[in-house]
């Protein structure tokens, strides 16, 4: 009687115990469900376009000159340009691509788009001297286009307008990596564990 009585307890005690363990288990999925929903979350949340504004002014002078009887009679055309443009530099994370892996606990970025540099330039002529025999023509804007935006491009390069960018870029990734260091999981980014800011600057290149 007394054995019946101990087997029928440890019976009960072996059901308690699987029950508790399926329900361990249970809370366990539970948790990594929503720590991966609460990552994806952040995710939607960072992907969006960021854009740094730029104002850039410039003056230039253009001249051409046609000669004519072995160079003995030219004619010139030149005109003062004034030209005024509007810059943006804009990073679309919402073109970003990463690899969640819930058993490792680890965010894979794959890829970060390039900086999308949009010009919007407004070219104003002054004083425009021309003759019948050397008249501004197509090629004469078209060389000047092409000026304005080889000497913008110098400027946007040795402005600080690219390096701010770059820090808004970073400032909002940076955002996942707070995200994943508080929750106990990896943020890794071409093969490195990313552990800060910094990480991210010295692997995102302009």
């Amino acid at each position: 009687m007394l054995r019946r009585i101990l087997i029928g307890i440890g019976i009960i005690v072996g059901i308690f115990l699987l029950f508790k363990f399926c329900e361990f288990k249970k809370n366990d999925d539970s948790d990594i469900d929503y720590n991966t929903n609460l990552i994806q979350q952040q995710i939607v949340n960072v992907g969006k376009l960021v854009v740094t504004e730029g104002h850039f002014s410039e003056v230039l002078t253009y001249k051409n000159q046609e000669k004519y009887l072995m160079e003995m009679l030219s004619f010139e055309k030149k005109a003062l340009i004034v030209v005024n443009a509007d810059v943006t530099v804009a990073y679309d994370l919402r073109k970003v691509v990463y690899d969640i892996d819930e058993k490792n606990k680890t965010i894979t970025i794959k890829y970060i788009p390039k900086e999308e540099i949009k010009i919007s330039s407004d070219i104003q002529f002054y004083d425009v001297e021309q003759s019948k025999l050397n008249p501004f023509t197509g090629d004469d804007y078209n060389k000047i286009n092409k000026s304005v935006k080889a000497n913008l491009a110098k400027k946007i390069e040795k402005s600080s307008l690219k390096t701010n960018a770059q820090n808004r870029l970073i400032s909002e990734l940076s955002k996942i990596l707070i995200l994943t260091n508080t929750m106990g999981w990896k943020l890794q980014y071409e093969g490195k564990v990313i552990e800060s800011e910094k990480d991210f600057g010295q692997k995102i290149k302009l």
